[in-house]
């Protein structure tokens, strides 16, 4: 079973939000230390410990792979999955033009890249799903707002960008206003757990959306290639 989508919450909240208020944008500056690949709205001004928490559990690190390996990446993971037709609609409505499936054989240079991947994501005593996740996005493509199934991936989730750049939103569910855009460029990782795991909606915007800090982010055809933790077992039968 692929690792994807639930539409009601099947975990309590992750962390309470409680407002603190400060005097200006600069004053939250000098309490959030925002990375550049982070653009949180200005609601968080009234919740700079929400803010921080956000951060703290979303990280990103540009350039995680070369164009080689991205290129090996590609020419391993395309031809296994060009055999499936771009699907129109997720079965739970969270994915519009899109392809994915699982695969647990990587040639050894590939293995490399995914095992440096799950050393950074995960600790070694977690256990992890051996199969790789690849969501192929067209370039007209888009994921909507949803939290990934805690019954079939665990607190933290990996994922390899190649093809495109693109940006992943983060909407709390208790406030939308407090939501974060996050430009995923290509050949990055990025590592979600803990808050942004479990409080955050996320989401791939489309081209019409995909604006980062003023500039048009335009999306072409994205793979991302996914690792996961094994779920907790309590909510393996839900």
């Amino acid at each position: 079973m692929i690792c994807i989508l639930i539409t009601k919450r099947l975990l309590p909240t992750f962390n309470i939000i409680k407002p603190r208020r400060l005097s200006s944008k600069a004053e939250f500056n000098n309490v959030v230390e925002c990375p550049s690949y982070f653009h949180l709205s200005n609601s968080f001004i009234d919740f700079p410990n929400e803010a921080k928490h956000l951060i703290d559990c979303m990280h990103i690190q540009y350039d995680f792979i070369d164009e080689d390996q991205e290129k090996s990446l590609f020419d391993e993971a395309d031809p296994f999955i060009k055999r499936l037709r771009y699907q129109v609609d997720h079965w739970d409505d969270a994915i519009h033009q899109y392809r994915e499936t699982e695969k647990l054989k990587w040639n050894p240079e590939n293995t490399k890249i995914i095992n440096k991947v799950r050393e950074l994501a995960f600790p070694r005593h977690v256990g992890q799903i051996k199969y790789v996740h690849i969501l192929d996005l067209d370039k007209d493509g888009y994921i909507k707002p949803h939290i990934d199934a805690v019954r079939f991936c665990g607190d933290t989730i990996a994922g390899l960008s190649l093809l495109s750049d693109s940006i992943m939103r983060l909407v709390n569910e208790q406030n939308k206003s407090l939501y974060g855009d996050i430009l995923l460029k290509r050949r990055s990782l990025y590592v979600m757990k803990g808050t942004a795991r479990f409080d955050y909606t996320h989401e791939i915007l489309a081209n019409e959306k995909s604006i980062f800090k003023g500039e048009t982010i335009v999306k072409n055809r994205r793979i991302s290639i996914i690792c996961r933790n094994e779920p907790d077992p309590k909510y393996m039968g839900i």
